[in-house]
């Protein structure tokens, strides 16, 4: 198994960017949806309903593969491809939904966020790591 360095974690836990999430439909296809994530305990961690397209997908195949990047020069990215496990724990929903929401939105509406988001219905995500690329600075 490949964990995140600390470079990669860093890369991932900087700013807002969205992670565009790859996962496999139904049907075979390859889908990609973005998603608000957050790292956490070298997982990365995202909320989604348990209804949707993604919840559905994972729930009946977990393998997905993650990847985030920087669009400005000298651009970087970072792709994890890894298993998704799913909780529906109320106390880690609220929680986690909250700490996303946070990140994207800001403290000072980050608890309305994590509400909106922390509801029965939605799942917790965690992505364990399988093999992690990176490529810092590419155009340097």
């Amino acid at each position: 198994m490949d964990e995140l360095s600390d470079e990669a974690a860093a890369f991932l836990s900087e700013g807002t960017r969205t992670a565009k999430l790859a996962y496999v439909a139904a049907d075979g296809r390859p889908l990609v949806a973005p998603v608000w994530f957050i790292v956490d305990g070298g997982q990365l961690v995202f909320n989604t309903g348990k209804t949707t397209a993604k919840g559905h997908a994972l729930s009946r195949d977990p393998r997905v593969a993650i990847c985030v990047d920087d669009q400005d020069p000298p651009f970087s990215f970072v792709q994890v491809q890894g298993t998704a496990s799913l909780s529906e724990d109320p106390d880690e929903l609220l929680e986690l939904a909250t700490r996303i929401a946070a990140r994207y939105m800001g403290a000072e509406r980050a608890e309305e966020f994590g509400r909106r988001n922390g509801v029965p219905g939605e799942l917790v995500v965690r992505v364990t790591p399988t093999k992690v690329i990176t490529a810092f600075n590419v155009a340097d």
